[in-house]
């Protein structure tokens, strides 16, 4: 089952629903177990220290990949790289390799993302799973979901790139990120929220119905996002799921 069917099946079910569900960004195969024993949907590996979405060493991954064992979908980042289509074909095609079940690519400014997404739709045609990462503190430009659509991606988050300038909530108004959970819908993209989320985010954001809201500071002890997942701050997170 894929991530579109396990995390908000077709646009009509998540409608009754009416939940999202929960990504918990982890960096190292102790956090791993950890997660194995809540009841977080999604586990995403990155390494905070690294960047908005730095990549964890590939054999890190394909440990918490064999610890995992399919008991719950695992993305992946592939660091925060220039939009270069031959240098984000490497990395994607490299993590693949890993075997996790979706890859993450950040757009960040500059560079040509069509070019880019040309090129990963040669890996998306042999069923590779991605998800394209816009960053709120960019002023990203939403038109641009109907061409991930175009070249077969899965999905479409909103997170922060510079995790010093606010939490998504801060950045844009609650309109801005309901205008983009609609464009994921209409476009038949799954969509994520995250970007330095507090706990007391959770209730609002939970408005928009976007198919899952991504979380790693809030897990942590005094929302340090380089600071190991902690029990008591992971469960206020999960109450509200």
């Amino acid at each position: 089952m894929g991530l579109v069917d396990r995390v908000s099946g077709s646009t009509q079910t998540k409608a009754v629903a009416n939940m999202s569900k929960m990504l918990a960004s982890i960096n190292s195969l102790e956090e791993a177990q950890f997660i194995l024993t809540t009841s977080v949907d999604i586990i995403d590996l990155k390494q905070p220290e690294f960047g908005a979405l730095g990549a964890l060493p590939s054999d890190t991954i394909k440990n918490i990949v064999k610890l995992v064992n399919h008991k719950k979908p695992i993305s992946a980042t592939i660091g925060d790289l220039p939009m270069n289509a031959d240098l984000i074909f490497d990395a994607v095609t490299a993590m693949s390799e890993t075997q996790v079940d979706y890859i993450k690519i950040g757009f960040f400014p500059g560079g040509d993302w069509q070019q880019t997404l040309s090129r990963l739709n040669q890996l998306t045609q042999q069923g590779q799973q991605l998800i394209a990462v816009l960053f709120a503190d960019n002023d990203p430009d939403f038109k641009i979901i109907p061409s991930l659509k175009e070249n077969n991606f899965t999905g479409v988050m909103l997170d922060t790139m510079d995790k010093t300038s606010g939490a998504l909530s801060q950045l844009m108004s609650f309109n801005e990120l309901n205008i983009f959970v609609k464009s994921a819908n209409e476009a038949e993209l799954f969509c994520g929220l995250a970007g330095s989320l507090k706990t007391d985010d959770i209730p609002e954001l939970l408005k928009l119905n976007a198919d899952y809201l991504g979380f790693r500071g809030a897990l942590c002890e005094q929302h340090n996002r380089t600071a190991p997942l902690n029990t008591e701050s992971t469960n206020k997170v999960l109450a509200h799921f």
